[in-house]
């Protein structure tokens, strides 16, 4: 047996195991059905999660980013193909080179909104970027910043130093998804990209901007942004039929007239959801690896949604209806 195949049975056979821990739309429903915070946030004990009672919202989030960055930390001592983990912590970079970009923008310290969980400590990327050494960072990371930066202090709209770093940031997660060479893992990028593209067709119909300005937004490497581009909501409908964007593409023609933007936008993250559904069948594997780690941030992202939720007293039926489907 190859070393890599033995490890990611080893590692694949530890995440079936912790599976079985996460957060179930059953035991979501009990958090949310929970008196008050205190015991929403007990109930967490039996998914693995510190103690969280007794915490400010910011607090809350300061630890859910330390337990995923904990996690990314331990994965990768395990996994034969580092870019597994490297692919799930690239949104983390962006974030914080978006955060970097603005406080620069706004004269303030960005560290407080930068998140533990990337490639880069938070501390280095933002003294690269001060300091004018980019080039110690990842290529990609450090040209996008470059260019965001450039179209930031030239227009002064953070927005489009925003669509310059999600470029970059799909088109490096492409990358490594197709160096791994799992048809699974590049149609999961490949989702994930179409889904970003419909959101932003979507939004922009509902600003009434230009098809160009639509173009200049959508990214590469999904379904053909042209026709995207071109498209209104019945024609986003028809490119996305009999796909897994079938039901958020129909949900966004509906939000194109006026329809909910909660609803589809929920129908484009349950699209990905269910996509990495798929490798319950398989026995082990980098997609075993991919889901689970899709599935924390998820879970993460839910678990967020509902102490918060609970602490600052939204009532639970609005909480519920912006809760995606869970993996688990």
């Amino acid at each position: 047996m190859s070393m890599n195949k033995e490890a990611y049975l080893c590692l694949s056979a530890m995440l079936r195991a912790r599976e079985v821990k996460m957060l179930t739309a059953d035991r979501a429903a009990r958090m949310l059905e929970a008196s008050g915070f205190e015991e929403s946030a007990k109930l967490l004990a039996d998914c693995g999660y510190e103690d969280m009672t007794g915490l400010s919202a910011g607090e809350i989030d300061a630890a859910l980013s330390a337990h995923r960055a904990a996690l990314f930390r331990e994965i990768e001592t395990l996994v034969p193909d580092k870019a597994l983990v490297d692919m799930f912590r690239l949104k983390y970079d962006y974030h914080n080179a978006k955060a970097v970009l603005k406080g620069e923008a706004m004269g303030q310290d960005p560290l407080r909104l930068m998140s533990v969980s990337g490639r880069i400590e938070p501390e280095k990327l933002k003294s690269a970027y001060d300091e004018e050494r980019t080039s110690e960072l990842p290529p990609v990371l450090g040209a996008a910043m470059l260019e965001a930066g450039s179209t930031l202090a030239r227009t002064a709209n953070p927005q489009l130093a925003d669509f310059e770093l999600d470029r970059a940031y799909f088109a490096e997660m492409k990358t490594l998804a197709d160096e791994l060479g799992s048809p699974f893992i590049s149609g999961y990028v490949r989702l994930l990209i179409d889904a970003a593209n419909l959101k932003s067709a979507v939004r922009t119909a509902r600003m009434h901007k230009s098809p160009d300005f639509l173009a200049s937004v959508l990214v590469k490497g999904g379904t053909d942004a042209d026709r995207i581009a071109a498209a209104d909501g019945d024609g986003l409908a028809a490119i996305f039929a009999h796909g897994p964007l079938e039901k958020a593409a129909a949900a966004g023609a509906e939000a194109m007239s006026g329809g909910s933007m909660t609803a589809f936008e929920l129908a484009c993250d349950n699209a990905v959801n269910e996509y990495l559904k798929n490798v319950k069948l398989v026995s082990y594997g980098p997609e075993v690896v991919t889901a689970y780690l899709a599935a924390v941030e998820n879970e993460t992202t839910a678990v967020r949604m509902i102490l918060t939720g609970a602490l600052a007293g939204v009532p639970a039926a609005t909480i519920k209806e912006r809760l995606r489907d869970l993996y688990a």
